[in-house]
């Protein structure tokens, strides 16, 4: 049932990005990759040594050097860690190409799932939109906005 629910909001949301700026033209997935590291909920390491923070959305934290472990940090890097680990990953660049710590900010895809989204989804992160024209942020607003009426992970009771 849950996966139903998912399912339809994912795809409403999808929907509705559609109509997002016409001057952010879409840029293909790049060639796959394989990553060999999670480091928290939004930040991968690949075969090839890059580091990549998920785009839009922002996990509570669990290694910053000057934060504490935050309530449902350890979750979201488990969640993650299930989903793209060891896996093949695409990546697809928004608006921004890396940031001030140097690592790649990319939409990542795995077997089919938009990581992004699903960590959003499943209120395991936040949308954390840096550009509002960037392809995304209107899906995963929405999908934030999912997962507090679901009262899921971060906007559970």
């Amino acid at each position: 049932m849950r996966s139903k629910y998912l399912v339809i909001s994912l795809t409403l949301a999808m929907l509705l990005s559609a109509c997002a700026p016409a001057t952010a033209p879409l840029t293909p997935a790049t060639a796959p990759s394989t990553t060999t590291r999670v480091i928290d909920g939004d930040t991968i390491e690949l075969q090839d040594g890059r580091h990549v923070r998920y785009l839009g959305i922002d996990t509570p934290e669990t290694v910053h050097p000057t934060k504490p472990v935050q309530p449902f940090g350890p979750e979201a890097s488990a969640r993650n860690t299930e989903l793209v680990e060891g896996k093949t990953v695409y990546l697809q660049k928004g608006q921004r190409d890396i940031d001030e710590y140097g690592r790649f900010l990319r939409y990542v895809y795995v077997d089919g799932t938009f990581v992004n989204a699903e960590l959003v989804a499943e209120g395991l992160a936040r949308a954390y939109i840096f550009d509002t024209a960037d392809w995304y942020s209107q899906t995963l607003v929405q999908l934030e906005q999912y997962a507090k009426l679901r009262q899921r992970g971060l906007w559970g009771q």
